[in-house]
């Protein structure tokens, strides 16, 4: 059984950064890819960020296009975002899950196992 845990989130000021980490345990097999995803208070859930464990290929959506970094380590187990620049608006909780591919505007396909997600407050 695979199971997902994220971590490093928290209270950061506008135009702050954070690193959120996702660790995979259990297992997994083949090329998989891992995303993560975000819903605030009254919203529905979107995509923000994806990457091919694999071949390390990363995409994002628009509205985090050159301000984030997502990276893997294949040795660790584990998928880092790292948001730089971050607004009011990137409040909420995180997610990452694992699934099949990512399409090209940062969303995971095939989603199949979750964490629990990590909230992250951007205030001053």
């Amino acid at each position: 059984q695979v199971q997902l845990a994220e971590s490093g989130g928290g209270l950061v000021q506008p135009g702050g950064s954070l690193n959120l980490s996702c660790v995979v345990s259990g297992f997994t097999s083949g090329d998989y890819a891992i995303g993560w995803f975000r819903q605030a208070p009254g919203k529905g859930r979107e995509g923000v960020s994806c990457i091919s464990v694999g071949r390390g290929w990363a995409y994002y959506a628009e509205f985090v296009q050159g301000r984030s970094t997502i990276s893997r380590d294949k040795d660790k187990n584990t998928v880092t975002l790292r948001m730089n620049s971050l607004k009011p608006e990137d409040t909420a909780v995180y997610y990452c899950a694992t699934g099949q591919l990512c399409s090209g505007r940062g969303e995971l396909l095939g989603s199949n196992s979750w964490g629990r997600g990590t909230q992250v407050t951007v205030s001053s």
